[in-house]
């Protein structure tokens, strides 16, 4: 267990570099859109939010990878990251599970194991603070 806490942010550095792979709405809005979910939208509202959205988890990938290397800020990174991934996961799975076919499926199992590993950690971590 000390192995994997005093590692981990090797796993943060993963996870951080996969959440990056969002950045790709930000400069290609429907070729994220069509991958992630298999549709496309039109009309200027729709580049603006889905390149805010893909900006948005893309800082959180960048979060994730600066906590891996500066402890001070590593659960705060876990946390936020990980409410994050929770809140997609929910929406998908309760709004959306027409597009597990797509991106998205993919997304939420990665999202799943991230958040378990995530919770691992914090909770390994804090135990070994108290010892």
């Amino acid at each position: 267990m000390l192995f994997f806490v005093s590692n981990f942010r090797w796993v943060m550095l993963i996870a951080g570099i996969l959440t990056c792979t969002m950045f790709l709405g930000l400069f290609s809005p429907q070729a994220s859109l069509k991958s992630n979910f298999g549709e496309t939208l039109e009309g200027p509202s729709y580049e603006i939010i889905v390149r805010s959205w893909a900006a948005l988890i893309g800082l959180m990938g960048i979060m994730l990878i600066y906590g891996a290397f500066n402890p001070t800020v590593r659960r705060f990174s876990l946390v936020i990251a990980g409410i994050s991934k929770i809140i997609f996961i929910i929406l998908v799975l309760s709004l959306g599970q027409s597009y597990l076919k797509f991106g998205a499926g993919t997304a939420v199992v990665v999202d799943s194991i991230m958040i378990v590993l995530f919770i691992v950690y914090l909770l390994l971590s804090r135990s070994s603070k108290l010892t």
